[in-house]
């Protein structure tokens, strides 16, 4: 008999076991980290924050262009003074009162001095 009563104790462990295992757990409420109305929230929250970062970097962008074009265009007006200044120069020297008696030489004509009238405002 003492086999048998050996027997009947692991038969009764093994139903203990079994119970044990067996018994269902109470499946705990599973409480989300976020709700769905905050999931929504913070993606529209993300998606507002990517287009105005992306509004903001492509506002620079238009920004750095304009001073590249503003820097250039203030480069050329410096380039045509400084070539207007060279030409009014050249005017002034041309337009000398000896330069230009010297061409009228040139072409023929002479100072005739009785034909010289003298204006008076």
């Amino acid at each position: 008999m003492g086999n048998l009563a050996r027997k009947l104790q692991q038969e009764q462990r093994n139903q203990q076991q079994k119970q044990i295992v067996q018994t269902p757990k109470k499946a705990k409420a599973r409480n989300p980290w976020l709700s769905p109305g905050e999931k929504i929230l913070g993606l529209a929250f993300t998606g507002i924050v990517c287009f105005a970062a992306v509004n903001i970097v492509s506002n620079q962008a238009a920004i750095y262009e304009l001073n590249k074009e503003i820097q250039d265009t203030k480069v050329s007006i410096q380039e045509q003074q400084r070539v207007n200044g060279d030409l009014e120069m050249q005017v002034s020297e041309l337009s000398t009162y000896e330069r230009i008696w010297e061409k009228a030489k040139e072409l023929g004509l002479k100072l005739n001095e009785n034909n010289v009238k003298v204006v008076q405002d």
